[in-house]
C-alpha cells in the first residue's frame, strides 16, 4: 500500500478545473482564495507570482507553482503590483489573446476539495511551492510539463482524455519534487515529510490504509512495529500531528467519502468496509466530520461531477 498515492487521491476530488491563457502587454490578475489547491504552469514566456506574503517571484518557461491551500495571490507581467491592485481573474480564467510574439502562455487551475477530505500532509505544506525549470532537475516533472504544453498548444485527437490524466501526473511529480528538495536541503525534525519515510510510522500508516476496517488499537499498532503502546503513540503523534486513533477515524471517513463519490455501494456496505458496525454509527461519525449526511454528500458529489463533465467539453480548446 502506497500511502503517498492515497495522499494524492484526496486532492483529485474529480477533474481539475483549468484554463490556458495567452497574455501580452500590461496584464495582471488576482486568483483565489479557493476551497482547494491551485496551480500555475508557465508554458511559454515569463511573468511574476505575487504571493500572499513576501516578495514577488520571477517565473520562467517550464516553472510550476502550487498553492496547496488555495491562498489568494496574483499573476502579473511585472513585480510592481500588489494583489489589491489586480482585478480578479474571470470565472473562465484570464482572457486568451490571439498568438503573438513575446506573449506569456499560462496554464492556471485548481482542484476543489470538500471540507475534511484534504489529507493532513497537504495541511503541512507551505502556502506556495515554486519549482523552477532548472536544467537537469526533476526530469519527470519537466516531461509532464512538456507533454501538457504540447497538447494545449496544438489540439490533437484524444485531448479530452489526455489532459486530465496529464494534470494528475503533474500533481504527483510536483509533490515528489518538493519532497526531494526538502530532503536535499535538510532533514526535517518532524512532520509528514518524515512520517512518510520513518520505518515505524510509515509501517503503521500502511496498516491503517490497507485495512481500515480492522479494529485497530494503539497497543496492536505499536506491537506491529516493535514498540510499546506509549512509545509508539508518542512517535506517531509527533510526526503525524494526530494520535493514532484520531488519524484512523479520519482515514476511515475519508475512504468512505471517496466510496460515496465514486461508487454505488449502499451505505451499510460502506460502513462495514471502513470499520463501523452499524450504519447509524457510521452516519453519525460522517456527519460530524463532513457536516452533512452520507446520502446527501453522495448526491451533491454526483451533481458536481455532472457540472464538471459539462465544462470538460471545452478541453479541446484548452479550457476546462
Amino acid at each position: 500500500m502506497d500511502v503517498f498515492s492515497d495522499v494524492i487521491a484526496t486532492v483529485r476530488a474529480g477533474r481539475a478545473k483549468f484554463t490556458r491563457s495567452r497574455l501580452g502587454g500590461r496584464w495582471g490578475y488576482a486568483f483565489g482564495p479557493y476551497p482547494g489547491a491551485g496551480f500555475h504552469v508557465v508554458l511559454e514566456g515569463g511573468c511574476w507570482l505575487i504571493p500572499p506574503s513576501g516578495s514577488p517571484i520571477a517565473l520562467g518557461a517550464g516553472d510550476v507553482v502550487f498553492l496547496p491551500h488555495g491562498a489568494k495571490h496574483g499573476m502579473s507581467d511585472s513585480p510592481d503590483r500588489t494583489i489589491a491592485d489586480l482585478p480578479r481573474a474571470p470565472e473562465g480564467g484570464p482572457p486568451d489573446d490571439e498568438p503573438a510574439p513575446g506573449q506569456t502562455q499560462l496554464l492556471c487551475g485548481a482542484y476543489r476539495l470538500e471540507r475534511g477530505q484534504a489529507h493532513p500532509f497537504l495541511h503541512s505544506l507551505p502556502e506556495v511551492i515554486h519549482l523552477p525549470a532548472r536544467l537537469g532537475d526533476h526530469s519527470a516533472l519537466r516531461t509532464a510539463v512538456d507533454l501538457l504544453g504540447a497538447d494545449l498548444i496544438e489540439a490533437r485527437p484524444g485531448a479530452a482524455a489526455a489532459l486530465p490524466a496529464l494534470m494528475d501526473l503533474l500533481l504527483v511529480y510536483l509533490l515528489r519534487a518538493w519532497l526531494d528538495e526538502e530532503a536535499a536541503r535538510h532533514r526535517p525534525r518532524g512532520g509528514w515529510c518524515v512520517a512518510l519515510t520513518d520505518p515505524v510510522v510509515a509501517t503503521a500508516l500502511q496498516h491503517i490504509h490497507r485495512t481500515p476496517a480492522h479494529p485497530w488499537t494503539v497497543q496492536e499498532l505499536g506491537a506491529s512495529v516493535g514498540l510499546s503502546k506509549t512509545a509508539f503513540a508518542r512517535r506517531f503523534t509527533s510526526l503525524v500531528g494526530q494520535s493514532p486513533m484520531a488519524y484512523l477515524t479520519w482515514w476511515r471517513l475519508s475512504a468512505a467519502a471517496r466510496m460515496l463519490r465514486d461508487g454505488e455501494a449502499p451505505l451499510a456496505a460502506i460502513a462495514r468496509q471502513v470499520g463501523y458496525t452499524s450504519e447509524f454509527a457510521f452516519a453519525t461519525a460522517f456527519k460530524r466530520e463532513f457536516g452533512t449526511a452520507p446520502g446527501r454528500f453522495r448526491r451533491r458529489q454526483r451533481d458536481n461531477q455532472d457540472a464538471t463533465g459539462e465544462a470538460a467539453g471545452a478541453l479541446g480548446s484548452g479550457r476546462g
